[in-house]
């Protein structure tokens, strides 16, 4: 992806992280270019199938879109964290300089950078989440053996929760290892099961999805466990299964 394309991304994530739409005249404003510049890029962004665009509302990640923002906004956070514990940069410094190297971060530096720092959990400068890995279910030392057998750092690999109504990809592991992992497999969302959303609102709501011939409903708490390597898109709506619809809620 170019630079400009990641900057994009990246934006549109500082506010769908938060539960909001971007809005054009925002994302203008964050990113210092004319609100028409915006409306071209948001319109390419949907011809690639990263958005999805809500008339007088704003702009929203879609799976794929997200799958790439965790990765590049990831790096950032890296960066900042490593520039102020190891290089004793301050916090009003450290956002700038990661904006200009991010970009240049190869996969693998960044997962050598997250092992250097032993894995920390938020960045520096505002305590915003670090995205998490996607390399490995398990920890570093998972993440460590994953990389050196298939040399594959980063996949395209999201959580079923970010999917949008259409989207499908196919389950690469569950992030938890309590009951909510067994309640999940027991739903068939096993790794290499192929899930597609049929449903799901904004930022709230349960996640409704087709698999194994079956049509069940999330709760997002627990959507946002599974992550699945996500597959191109479609065309055309969602299939319809006339199977047994389960409802499952994360108490």
């Amino acid at each position: 992806m170019s630079e400009s394309v990641e900057e994009y991304l990246e934006a549109i994530y500082s506010y769908n992280e938060r539960g909001e739409l971007a809005k054009n005249q925002d994302l203008a404003e964050r990113l210092r270019v004319s609100p028409p510049s915006v409306t071209q890029m948001i319109k390419k962004l949907s011809d690639e199938g990263l958005v999805t665009y809500e008339p007088y509302r704003g702009v929203m990640l879609t799976g794929r879109g997200m799958a790439r923002a965790q990765v590049i906004v990831r790096k950032h956070r890296l960066l900042e964290r490593f520039l102020h514990d190891g290089l004793g940069m301050g916090k009003e410094k450290v956002h700038e300089e990661a904006c200009r190297m991010e970009h240049a971060i190869s996969d693998e530096a960044a997962a050598a950078l997250c092992d250097s720092l032993n894995s920390p959990k938020t960045c520096p400068d505002d305590g915003k989440p670090i995205p998490a890995c996607t390399i490995a279910e398990g920890d570093c030392s998972r993440c460590k053996e994953a990389r050196e057998r298939t040399g594959d750092v980063h996949r395209l690999l999201t959580q079923l929760s970010h999917l949008r109504p259409g989207e499908s990809g196919v389950v690469a592991f569950v992030r938890d290892t309590g009951s909510a992992s067994r309640r999940i497999m027991d739903m068939g969302l096993t790794p290499g099961a192929r899930v597609r959303v049929v449903n799901a609102a904004p930022f709230q709501g349960p996640v409704e999805v087709s698999v194994r011939d079956t049509s069940l409903a999330l709760g997002r708490e627990l959507a946002d466990k599974v992550y699945v390597e996500i597959e191109n898109s479609e065309s055309g709506h969602p299939q319809h299964h006339d199977a047994r619809r389960l409802v499952v809620r994360q108490k």
